[in-house]
């Protein structure tokens, strides 16, 4: 899911299904597929391969600030029937 540095700094808005066009992408392409981005945004539809790149590049920033703890980990509640 795109978080909110993706939506305010990303070249366009995404929508969740191309978000999750995008996942699927990812995990077809590695990245020692050639024309990797070309790829990724042709299975995303609506986006140019340089697009794809920097949402990549959003979300392994992202990430390496939750894994590096500088974004907490919210604290969610049990309802009891889980």
């Amino acid at each position: 899911m795109a978080s909110s540095s993706l939506r305010s700094r990303d070249s366009g808005s995404w929508t969740p299904k191309q978000n999750k066009l995008f996942e699927k992408a990812l995990a077809r392409y590695d990245k020692d597929t050639p024309d990797r981005w070309h790829n990724v945004a042709k299975a995303v539809g609506g986006k140019t391969a340089e697009e794809v790149k920097r949402h990549y590049e959003i979300l392994i920033e992202d990430l390496n600030h939750i894994e590096s703890g500088r974004i907490p980990i919210p604290n969610y509640r049990s309802t009891g029937g889980t």
